[in-house]
């Protein structure tokens, strides 16, 4: 697989809680030139990333991140506020302590509100795989299949690991043709990166591919 097919993939991200104006500026440059799918930045960093980039780069924002127990009116707020600020995706994390509580309802209508929030954007849905069992990953892996969301992703890269190629593969197993899957978390080279997108991944949260490339040239 080429570097070009890699990167069209790639959300590229900067969530640190430390992240600054300048470090956004840079992760906007070098989606721009290296032509990834996206950036993905932290919201307080939507408006202005969006005026600077001036629709060159389609901009995703995180909403009830990393931890995903605000309401679901909170989250609502935010999805909207981001897409007025100019946000182009939203990847959202799940209630994950009413997910392990079966509270299926609650997680499916919270999702069915955010997507309602997003109208034609993209909206990725965050399971925190580590977090989950087997099961749960796939009653998760139905649920978004039933919500009407774009994207089923596997962490937030803020929790105790992130992708794995055995969850990707289990959510190609699992999720309906509606869904496309996102890995994130921990992908630190081109070879893990070519082996999630072969799994079924056709998307790939990371800072570190983008890195890779750079330090090449």
């Amino acid at each position: 697989m080429d570097i070009e097919k890699i990167l069209a993939a790639c959300d590229h991200t900067l969530l640190l809680q430390d992240a600054s104006r300048d470090e956004i500026k840079t992760i906007c440059d070098d989606a721009k030139k290296y032509k990834t799918a996206s950036i993905c930045i932290p919201p307080c960093y939507v408006k202005s990333a969006s005026e600077y980039l001036a629709g060159s780069v389609p901009i995703c924002t995180v909403i009830g991140f990393p931890n995903g127990n605000m309401t679901t009116a909170s989250k609502v707020f935010e999805t909207k506020d981001a897409l007025e600020n100019g946000a182009d995706e939203i990847d959202m994390v799940i209630n994950i302590g009413m997910l392990k509580a079966g509270e299926y309802d609650y997680v499916l209508n919270e999702i069915k509100e955010i997507k309602k929030a997003c109208g034609s954007h993209i909206l990725k849905v965050i399971i925190e795989t580590c977090l989950l069992t087997d099961e749960e990953k796939i009653k998760m892996c139905e649920i978004v299949t039933q919500s009407g969301a774009d994207f089923i992703k596997t962490s937030t890269g803020f929790s105790t690991a992130g992708a794995t190629f055995d969850d990707v593969k289990l959510f190609a197993e699992h999720v309906g043709k509606n869904v496309k899957i996102k890995a994130a978390g921990g992908i630190s080279s081109l070879e893990d990166a070519e082996k999630f997108m072969e799994l079924g991944a056709s998307r790939l949260g990371t800072s570190r591919i983008v890195k890779i490339v750079k330090g090449r040239q």
